[in-house]
Order: C-alpha cells, then sequence, then structure tokens
C-alpha cells in the first residue's frame, strides 16, 4: 500500500524536472521558426523520458501506412494520459494536437503547448471550437500533421466513446487524408482517475489512411462511422485489462 503513494511521488517528481528542464527550449525553438520541428523534437524527448520513469514499452505496428512528407488528420482512440507520450514517440510525423484549453492554465507545460502552436478548443462551445480547428489546420506547417482524440475525452472503462465530427469537419474542409490510429494497453499502464502508473506494453496500430469523400459521395456520418469501425478493428482488451490488485487503486473518477 506505501508503494503506490511513492509511484504519485516519483511521476510527480519527473514531469516537473522535465518541463522545467525542456520548457525554455521548447519556447526558444518554438519561436525560432514556423515549423516547428525542433520544438517536436524536444517534446519527443519529454515524453520518452516519461515512459522511461514509468516503465512503460511502446510497440508500433504499421509505420509503414505513414508516407514522409504528408499531412494527415490523425484520429486515435483516448483511454489515458499515457496515450499522449506513447503517441509523440511512436508516429514518425511532426504534429499539433487539439487539445482542450483547460490544459493553456498549466503552469510551463501549457504555456509550453501554446508557445508550439498546438490548438486549444472550448469544449463547451461548438461553434467557436469549429472555428479554432479550421484555423488550426489552415496554418499548419509544410509536412504537420493535426491529431484529435474524436471522442473528446478519455474512455474510463476502455469501451470506446461516441466520436465527435470536428475532426471530419476539418479532414473533409482541407482535403487531408485521416489515419487513423489505435492505442492498446495504456489504460492497463494508467487509468483514467488514477496517478498511479504500473509497467507494461503500449501498443500503437497505424492504419491505412482513409481519404474523405464529398458530401454528396459520403455523409458525414458515414465517414465518422468508418473511421471508427477501423479503429475499433485493432482493439485488444486483453492489453488493457487491470489486475485486480491494481484497482483498489483507482477511484473511477
Amino acid at each position: 500500500m506505501i508503494l503506490a503513494p511513492l509511484k504519485v511521488v516519483w511521476l510527480f517528481l519527473w514531469l516537473v524536472l522535465l518541463t522545467v528542464t525542456l520548457f525554455v527550449p521548447v519556447v526558444v525553438s518554438a519561436s525560432l521558426g514556423r515549423s516547428g520541428k525542433l520544438a517536436f523534437f524536444l517534446m519527443q524527448c519529454w515524453a520518452w523520458m516519461v515512459l522511461r520513469v514509468t516503465g512503460a514499452r511502446v510497440v508500433v505496428r504499421g509505420r509503414e501506412n505513414v508516407e514522409p512528407g504528408q499531412r494527415y488528420v490523425i484520429l486515435s482512440n483516448h483511454q489515458s494520459h499515457a496515450d499522449i507520450p506513447a503517441l509523440v514517440t511512436s508516429l514518425g510525423v511532426p504534429y499539433r494536437w487539439v487539445i482542450k484549453k483547460e490544459l493553456r492554465a498549466i503552469p510551463l507545460f501549457g504555456h509550453a503547448l501554446a508557445a508550439s502552436r498546438n490548438v486549444f478548443i472550448d469544449r463547451s462551445d461548438g461553434t467557436r471550437a469549429m472555428e479554432s480547428i479550421q484555423q488550426g489546420v489552415a496554418q499548419l506547417p509544410e509536412a504537420t500533421s493535426i491529431l484529435f482524440f474524436p471522442e473528446g475525452t478519455r474512455s474510463p472503462d476502455g469501451n470506446m466513446l461516441p466520436f465527435k465530427n470536428g475532426a471530419f469537419v476539418a479532414a473533409r474542409d482541407s482535403g487531408l487524408p485521416i489515419l487513423p490510429v489505435t492505442v492498446n494497453g495504456s489504460r492497463r499502464c494508467l487509468p483514467k482517475g488514477s496517478a498511479v502508473f504500473r509497467r507494461g506494453t503500449i501498443e500503437i496500430v497505424i492504419h491505412p489512411p482513409i481519404q474523405p469523400r464529398a458530401e454528396e459521395e459520403e455523409p458525414l456520418e458515414s465517414l465518422m462511422e468508418r473511421t471508427r469501425a477501423v479503429i475499433a478493428s485493432a482493439r485488444d482488451d486483453r492489453l488493457d485489462r487491470i489486475p485486480a490488485s491494481g484497482r483498489a487503486h483507482h477511484n473511477g473518477t
């Protein structure tokens, strides 16, 4: 029982140390060039260290489906905060996040996200959120993608939540292909509502891109269902099963 709070303290200290160490380099590098590639590389270093100190091992399948230099609207299921470092280190393409505006208030970390030109949205205002997304996509540098969690929030039990349509409107309006990604195992490493991490394997499955069709050829709802089915097809509940010994630390919030 003593181990759980020690793990929380260990993770917190490392997150603070890494964020403080990389804050200035990320902000400076993001301000020096429009591409943001150096800032993204530094974020990859941050993510790699987070995975190392938590004992998470990332396995990637389907990287051959990513074409170098191509921009994508990347869509992934969302189960855990551990999804973030796992995706940053595994996709092999620079990208911006579409994230809730509340993260901007986190000291240093939120400012670094803003300096790196990630897209913050107000989830309580659908119209303004869509405007922010469209503006963010329009301003993407060359060869830079944008990543959405179309569920909008983390799944509490691993089952995929309904998808929101913002990412799909952005893909259709911009003409960018959708790159579906499935994350398995992150919920086991760090369940929603818990700060107690456990060692484990996070699997990232990159699917072949989906090219959105015109509205008259395919309704938006059909595109959403088609993409969701692809992401769901690689879900592996075995990798997300939480051991009975770990459930006592999970408060379900």
